[in-house]
């Protein structure tokens, strides 16, 4: 489960922290044996183009890449909810799960926000892992081929958390952006030391956790 906290930091804002931090994560990520061999490939890719690109151009690519629209939005209630009065209160209801566990969101973050959700997982028991990230795989399987489809070196995270899942992975949409060979992680930074989906019903574990969490719209 510590993996979702390294893709937790991937997916945040770019920062002099984060690039500092990418030697560490590139190690680490190497050593997760659950992720494929073609996305721990598309991993290096993004974690040397964080460690090559200028950091001002880093944040405004991830500005324009998550926060200019929906598609690619990193809050998952924008997929299901849009601007609706549902979104506002599966936002509350969402934050009163990480109260419960004594999971505190930083200030000024949104509970429906990605890599908090990540960071909330990481710490939780591998059922409740499996349960959520199952009920939301749809919106991460959308969001990571529309990332695809843009060139988007981020679809890499979205690829990991497919596969730390045990999904099917990734497919490139017709006419995507061929991403360039990238190195392996070991070779780039070798100097480094709820109803969320469709499917959920069919899950036993719908019984065994609150069910005001929704990840898909309420039915008429």
């Amino acid at each position: 489960m510590k993996t979702l906290k390294l893709l937790a930091v991937l997916l945040s804002y770019p920062s002099v922290e984060l690039v500092a931090a990418l030697p560490e994560l590139a190690q680490r990520l190497n050593a997760e044996t659950a992720l494929r061999s073609a996305t721990q490939d598309a991993l290096a890719g993004l974690l040397a183009e964080l460690k090559r690109e200028d950091l001002l151009d880093l944040q405004e690519r991830y500005v324009a890449q998550f926060d200019a629209g929906r598609a690619t939005s990193l809050h998952l209630f924008e997929h299901v909810h849009g601007d609706s009065r549902d979104r506002g209160q599966a936002m509350v209801d969402l934050n009163a799960l990480y109260r419960k566990s004594g999971f505190v969101l930083a200030v000024n973050e949104l509970p429906d926000y990605l890599p908090a959700l990540l960071e909330y997982l990481a710490g939780r028991p591998a059922e409740e892992v499996h349960e959520l990230i199952e009920d939301c795989v749809h919106i991460l399987r959308a969001v990571g081929e529309r990332l695809i489809a843009s060139g988007s070196p981020y679809a890499a995270v979205f690829a990991a958390l497919l596969d730390l899942h045990g999904a099917a992975r990734l497919a490139a949409p017709k006419g995507a952006v061929k991403a360039q060979a990238a190195p392996s992680l070991d070779e780039e930074w070798d100097e480094a030391p709820v109803e969320f989906g469709p499917n959920a019903a069919a899950h036993g574990a719908q019984q065994s956790r609150p069910q005001f969490i929704r990840f898909v719209p309420k039915n008429p």
